[in-house]
């Protein structure tokens, strides 16, 4: 699929009309991760935010030396490493490739760049990337309500 297909339909993107997408896709280099590969991990500085094009990859939190549980996966244009557009860009979680995953990687401090030099991309980033946000916390937010009971306790 071409990339500016792959970004139209992405997460962070969509709001974006051709014109806009040309720059963004300029900055995106594309990823192929092998199942099994860590791309980011947790505690480490982010770097890069990508969009899958293809793939699956697990969201996992490091809860003690020997213990890890994914608590969320993202998949086909989907977007993972946002902490690498937010300071301090210290990863939340660890990012696994469960497949061969292929993504559009972007350097998180180019794509701030972009998007203070251009107002009306980075508001439409800015505003997607705070939805993606919002809904990743929803959906831990539903898995600790899972663990606790509906009544929090």
């Amino acid at each position: 699929m071409d990339k500016i297909d792959v970004l139209k339909r992405s997460d962070l993107f969509y709001e974006l009309d051709d014109d806009q997408l040309k720059p963004v896709g300029e900055l995106g280099k594309e990823e192929v991760f092998d199942a099994g590969t860590t791309i980011h991990k947790q505690g480490m500085m982010g770097e890069k935010i990508y969009v899958i094009e293809e793939g699956l990859v697990g969201i996992i939190l490091e809860v003690g030396p020997m213990a890890e549980r994914q608590v969320q996966a993202a998949t086909n244009f989907d977007s993972f490493g946002w902490v690498a557009m937010i300071p301090p860009y210290t990863c939340t979680a660890t990012s696994r490739a469960l497949e061969r995953t292929t993504t559009i990687a972007f350097d998180g401090r180019d794509l701030l760049h972009l998007c203070s030099e251009h107002p009306e991309i980075g508001f439409k980033v800015l505003q997607a990337l705070a939805c993606v946000i919002s809904g990743r916390l929803r959906q831990a937010y539903v898995q600790l309500l899972g663990v606790t009971g509906a009544d929090g306790h």
